[in-house]
């Protein structure tokens, strides 16, 4: 009786000591995957498709597409990096229009000599720059896309929010640019709609903003290292009327109430 105890006792043991190395090295990858999003960008490009932005105004036009060119030049830098593109509408949150992750790698140079290590290093950036060449092309035919379709007629910015979290939640270091007025315009039960009523001056669009971050902060804990680039469909000398400074106020408090690490306007 004894022997079948001992044999049952070290058989439990090994399915035990089976069970955690089973754990342990899945662990272990999950940890390696995510220590691998570690230095991967993610470039999330939000372009307004509401009625209230043209971008086939010179000014804009020339704008948005420089902008464009920077924003994937200098964050899509090795493979991994991934670009995704939501049009801004009445269902942003449904609104992707692509993702593109980046495949170029670059080989270990540890184990090549010189000369090699430079034909590497070309090749590699050849496959770069082809890669940001097809990005950028895809980024300006969905600019120049028109949205004649009813989602026009409301803008639901804050839905990018969502967005934004999610993928930070991933692992990934989020760049998020905005080409929008950023007039939010959603009717409903604690939404905005600044064009019906915009805040009167900069203390009351942080005063907006600050109540919406107590409704909005639970569901969005991953914000803290994204960063927010706003690009304004707006000349230098337009007017406060068009250019309305307490919208750019209202978005700039919200980030910052709900963690998000830089907000910038970009010229």
């Amino acid at each position: 009786m004894n022997t079948i105890l001992d044999k049952s006792y070290f058989s439990f043991l090994k399915i035990l000591a089976t069970s955690f190395l089973l754990w342990a090295c899945g662990s272990d990858k999950e940890k390696t995957s995510s220590k691998a999003l570690d230095n991967q960008i993610c470039t999330l490009i939000f372009i307004d498709k509401s009625v209230s932005v043209d971008v086939n105004q010179a000014f804009v036009a020339e704008k948005y597409q420089r902008i464009l060119g920077d924003a994937i030049n200098q964050n899509i830098r090795h493979q991994g990096d991934r670009l995704e593109i939501y049009y801004i509408h009445e269902n942003t949150a449904k609104g992707k229009a692509f993702q593109g992750v980046s495949r170029s790698e670059l080989e270990d140079l540890s184990h090549v000599n010189a000369t090699d290590a430079e034909a590497i290093k070309t090749a590699f950036e050849l496959s770069l720059q082809k890669e940001k060449m097809r990005f950028r092309q895809v980024a300006l035919q969905k600019l120049a896309a028109t949205n004649s379709s009813s989602s026009n007629q409301a803008t639901d910015i804050q839905a990018t929010l969502g967005i934004i979290d999610q993928l930070s939640g991933q692992g990934f270091e989020v760049q998020a640019y905005f080409f929008s007025d950023m007039i939010e315009s959603v009717k409903g039960n604690g939404r905005r709609d600044f064009h019906v009523n915009p805040p009167k001056d900069i203390a009351q669009a942080e005063a907006m903003a600050k109540t919406d971050a107590k409704r909005l902060a639970d569901r969005l804990p991953n914000l803290g290292t994204a960063a927010v680039k706003l690009v304004l469909p707006f000349e230098p000398t337009s007017t406060s009327k068009q250019n309305n400074p307490t919208i750019t106020a209202y978005w700039q408090t919200l980030c910052t109430e709900l963690g998000i690490s830089s907000v910038e306007e970009l010229y």
